[in-house]
């Protein structure tokens, strides 16, 4: 793991800045399938919130279609990738290197915001907001399950 130190966290900031739901749903997902994340956090052993951030992660892709969706750098949009962001990236570090991890993910998601909504609105006006949106669904949901994926491998596995 070393080698690698805080590129998972970095990696899931990423993924937060154009989906704020999908770096924890991803993980709630890891988790319910057993696997177990290298950083520490207790917050990701209650169900509530395992099945929580699931429902959310599936209303967002849902909610990014509707016409009145807000731009994701509003106040609320950032909020939600800072949280999102520093609690998939916390559980991503190397244990005890969470809050490293939290601080590198919310650095890389906030103004990957900006960046990604720059060019989903370059791919809305050529194609559409619905059509845009799945695409960037598909694409950020696969970057998100990806990342989770090799981060909660066992370290043999490599």
């Amino acid at each position: 793991m070393k080698y690698r130190g805080l590129l998972f966290s970095a990696l899931i900031g990423a993924v937060a800045s154009a989906r704020s739901m999908t770096p924890m749903a991803s993980i709630a997902a890891a988790r319910l399938l057993g696997h177990r994340t290298p950083g520490k956090l207790v917050l990701l052993d209650h169900p509530v919130f395992t099945y929580g951030a699931l429902a959310m992660g599936v209303g967002e892709l849902f909610g990014d279609k509707m016409k009145s969706a807000p731009d994701r750098t509003v106040f609320l949009g950032l909020l939600a990738r800072v949280l999102s962001a520093g609690i998939a990236g916390a559980a991503l570090a190397p244990r005890g290197r969470e809050q490293a991890g939290a601080v590198t993910a919310v650095a890389t998601a906030v103004p990957l915001a900006y960046l990604t909504l720059a060019g989903r609105e370059r791919a809305m006006a050529r194609m559409g907001q619905t059509r845009s949106g799945l695409i960037e669904d598909a694409l950020i949901v696969a970057l998100g399950v990806t990342i989770v994926a090799l981060a909660v491998r066992p370290k043999n596995a490599w």
